[in-house]
């Protein structure tokens, strides 16, 4: 996963498709199997980074992603 200057890539861990996927989250709510994550705004990704090179981290970080491009187009409605 590349997140650096503008080269933003997003990958799969091959779930199996929408179907398996589906089955597996349906199985998980019925058992009530939740995920323990941190949840970081996409901006605070090299303070991740930081964290998963010196072991700091207890649970699966996620990046909230819904601010990227937000920004830019504020930016551009200004010109």
């Amino acid at each position: 996963m590349d997140l650096l200057v503008g080269c933003k890539k997003l990958s799969s861990a091959g779930s199996g498709g929408r179907s398996s996927t589906a089955e597996m989250l349906r199985f998980c709510a019925d058992n009530g199997i939740a995920a323990d994550i941190e949840v970081l705004p996409s901006s605070q990704v090299d303070t991740a980074l930081g964290r998963l090179r010196r072991n700091d981290v207890r649970y699966r970080f996620v990046l909230d992603m819904s601010g990227l491009g937000v920004e830019e187009h504020r930016n551009e409605n200004r010109r």
